[in-house]
Parts: structure tokens; C-alpha cells; sequence
């Protein structure tokens, strides 16, 4: 089938998803007089927003679909399914469309209904994108904030807390782009929660970049960046904040070669 034809199916669908929703009257006199209308329609709405999204300048089209679905399960009270919808919109937003800010909606809305479900390792993946895409706005405050409450909520989970450092991490360079006296504080403060991070090649590099930051010395940031790169290889998110922070050095160059 060709993808015009592909199209007018999920067009289809998605028509016959909304009698389904409509003929089935209310909600509440569908659920009790056992009728599985107002299901069989989510699941339609899923099928034509697969669809639509295998062919990209559908993705408005998908995203509709997805939202009929959400309205749905929420009524129904199945946040869990409500909450996969808002991800798999978020990601059209930020992969296909390229709606930062669409997609951060999507991804704190889900957060909201995975912790109502008490789902916290998905509510916190959630956040962690809103997180890193907050701090790439330059929205500090709420990323630090996002990155903070993660890294407490997983530090003391055995099987997690591996990962708490990077999360603290991640919220000492969005302190030290704003401030750098705020950052040394907030360092302070993350090695006395987690005694670990300390120990940590992420809490010794701050230490060194704070350091150079003092002196103004462009050379020494760098040489130490390049130090933990050769070791730990940076994510581009990290790197693009690295260069933020050493944008705030005289002279600078505006890279870390």
C-alpha cells in the first residue's frame, strides 16, 4: 500500500475511533452497561497515530490521536496509559517537529501521572528530560531543581544510587553557568548528602574548573576538560554547558580545544 493510501487507513480509523467515543453515549453509561466501545476507540486512536507517525508530515495528525486516546484513559482514571501517550508526544516534539517547549509539557505531564501511579524510576526518567532541556533554554533554576529532586529521590535506592552523582552533576554546572560562588555552595552541599560524590571524577573535575574559574586561567579549564573527556567521554548536553561556563572567562575563545 502506498503511503497515500496508508493515510486515508488511519484517517479511517481515526473517524471510526470518534463514532465509537460518540455512539457510546456517556462514559459512565458505557462502562457500566459493559461496554467496550470507549476502549476499542483508544486502541484505534493508538493504531492510527502508529500510522501517522510512520510517515513524519503526519505528526500533528498523530499527536491528535494520541490526545483523544489521553482524554480517554484519564476519564477512565488509567494514568499509567495516559502517561506512555504524553512520552510518545513529547518525543514528536522534540524528534520530529522540534518543539522543545511542547515537549517538555508533554514529558512534566507524564511525570505528574507516572508519580500519581507511584511509577517513580518513569516519572523520574520524564523529568530528567525536562531537566536537561530546561537547562538548554537556559531555564537554571528549574533544571537545578529537577536534577536536585531526582538525584535525593534515588540516592538512597541501593540499585540506583550509582546514578545520583551524575545528577548532581548535571545541577553543579547549571549553578555554575548562573553563579560561581553559588556552584562552590552547591557542591558543598551535594558532597555532605551523598558523601560518594566526593569521591566522584565529576565532583574533583568542579573542583578543578572552580579553581581555574577563580583564576581566569582559560588554559587550566581545558586542559582539565580534556583530562576527564580522555577518560569519561562527554555527552554533547554536557558539553554544551561546559562551554557556557567557560564562556564566563575573559578572553575566552568559546571552545575546548
Amino acid at each position: 500500500m502506498d503511503n497515500s493510501g496508508k493515510e486515508k487507513e488511519a484517517m479511517q480509523l481515526m473517524a471510526e475511533a470518534d463514532k465509537k467515543v460518540k455512539s457510546s453515549g456517556s462514559f459512565l453509561g458505557g462502562m457500566f452497561g459493559g461496554n467496550h466501545k470507549v476502549e476499542d476507540a483508544c486502541e484505534m486512536y493508538a493504531r492510527a497515530a502508529n500510522m501517522f507517525k510512520m510517515h513524519h508530515w503526519n505528526d500533528q495528525k498523530a499527536i491528535n490521536c494520541l490526545n483523544a486516546a489521553i482524554d480517554i484513559y484519564t476519564d477512565m482514571g488509567r494514568f499509567t496509559i495516559a502517561a506512555k501517550h504524553h512520552m510518545t508526544i513529547a518525543e514528536i516534539y522534540e524528534s520530529e517537529l522540534v518543539d522543545i517547549e511542547k515537549a517538555i509539557a508533554h514529558y512534566e505531564q507524564a511525570a505528574d501521572y507516572y508519580k500519581g501511579e507511584e511509577s517513580n524510576s518513569s516519572a523520574n526518567k520524564c523529568l530528567l528530560k525536562v531537566g536537561s532541556y530546561s537547562a538548554q533554554l537556559e531555564q537554571y533554576p528549574k533544571a537545578i531543581e529537577i536534577f536536585e529532586q531526582v538525584a535525593t529521590s534515588t540516592m538512597d535506592n541501593p540499585l540506583l544510587k550509582y546514578n545520583a552523582k551524575e545528577y548532581f552533576w548535571k545541577a553543579a554546572l547549571c549553578h555554575f553557568i548562573v553563579d560561581e560562588l553559588n556552584a562552590k555552595l552547591a557542591i558543598e552541599k551535594y558532597e555532605g548528602m551523598f558523601p560518594a560524590f566526593s569521591d566522584s571524577r565529576e565532583c574533583k573535575l568542579l573542583k578543578k574548573l572552580l579553581e581555574a574559574h577563580e583564576e581566569q586561567n582559560n588554559e587550566a579549564f581545558t586542559e582539565a576538560v580534556k583530562e576527564f573527556d580522555s577518560i569519561s567521554r562527554l555527552d554533547q548536553w554536557q558539553t554544551t554547558m561546559l562551554l557556557r561556563i567557560k564562556k564566563t572567562i575573559q578572553g575566552d575563545a568559546g571552545d575546548l580545544k
